[in-house]
């Protein structure tokens, strides 16, 4: 389940404490790639399900058929029951 704050379910948020321009965009993590937002700060949202390669995952966000999460998926829990 995504928590309030985990999505932002928008395509750009400006940054309230470095003031960038954050647009979704391909990041990693020790669990996988993700679509995501992220700053000068770091790592900000998580906006959509994982992908086992850099190139799943850019493919997912060029094309536009990413799934993105929103409050209330059942996607994280799920991926914790499957490790």
């Amino acid at each position: 389940m995504a928590l309030a704050g985990e999505t932002t379910g928008s395509d750009a948020l400006r940054c309230g404490d470095c003031n960038v321009l954050m647009y979704n965009r391909v990041l990693c993590s020790w669990a996988g790639y993700y679509i995501g937002k992220a700053c000068d700060c770091g790592p900000y949202s998580r906006e959509s399900g994982y992908y086992d390669t850099e190139h799943e995952a850019q493919s997912a966000l060029s094309s536009g058929k990413a799934t993105l999460r929103s409050i209330g998926d059942d996607e994280v829990a799920s991926w914790f029951a499957n490790y």
